[in-house]
């Protein structure tokens, strides 16, 4: 029977465990960071199961506590353009909370996820509230736009290498994904998902950057030996 239910029917509170992966519960006072505890839930998502979709009026603040989702759209001719993945510790959708406008994108696992949602009502009244949030938020919006013109430069990059090593180095951001650390647990075809590539051309690309020094690869996942090399990278033809 559960596996006929939606996401959001699949809502339940956090556990403990679930709660320490929030970053930014630990930036607020005491009486804030109870009202955020008692309004957050958790959904355990499968593999292909939309978080958000294009259209859709706002009703929760998302973060991934465990898992990787893509954030794309879909363009008039119907091919889809994937702009980001969201490791854990990302949390994502504040300027469309901001707003309380419909998603203008796409949310979707790729694999078995965790992910909590904060009730944009609560989002709100922290944002009039505690500086601490109000400070976390900012930050996001700063590395958002940051993050958003990389990508931009990344569309238009010819070099297969480059691109996958820009879009690495994107999922390793510290400040946006302060749960991934220094090794990403991420498959090649999943990497090929957010990259726009084939698996095949991923796994030359990996190969360069690994030779290069710069990654290593490994079981379930990427470690990052270089994270300025990733983000400069010019590998040669």
């Amino acid at each position: 029977m559960s596996q006929d239910l939606s996401l959001h029917q699949r809502r339940r509170p956090p556990t403990e465990e679930e709660l320490q992966g929030i970053p930014w519960l630990g930036l607020l006072q005491p009486s804030e960071r109870e009202r955020a505890m008692a309004a957050l839930l958790v959904g355990d998502a499968r593999a292909g199961d939309y978080v958000c979709r294009v259209g859709r009026p706002v009703t929760y603040w998302f973060g991934v506590v465990e898992g990787l989702l893509k954030m794309s759209s879909d363009n008039a001719q119907g091919q889809t353009m994937t702009f980001t993945g969201v490791p854990p510790g990302g949390w994502f959708g504040e300027g469309t909370a901001l707003k309380r406008e419909p998603y203008r994108y796409n949310i979707q696992a790729l694999r078995r996820s965790t992910v909590a949602g904060l009730p944009i009502d609560t989002f709100h009244w922290l944002l009039d509230h505690s500086i601490g949030f109000n400070r976390f938020v900012m930050n996001q919006l700063n590395e958002r736009l940051g993050q958003f013109i990389a990508a931009r430069e990344i569309d238009r990059m010819n070099n297969p290498d480059v691109r996958v090593a820009r879009s690495l180095a994107s999922l390793f951001n510290p400040v946006l994904y302060p749960g991934v650390g220094e090794v990403l647990r991420i498959t090649q075809q999943e990497l090929a998902y957010l990259v726009g590539l084939s698996r095949q051309r991923v796994n030359e690309a990996l190969s360069a950057l690994e030779a290069q020094g710069t990654i290593r690869v490994e079981y379930g996942g990427l470690r990052v030996l270089d994270l300025a090399s990733l983000r400069s990278s010019v590998i040669p033809s």
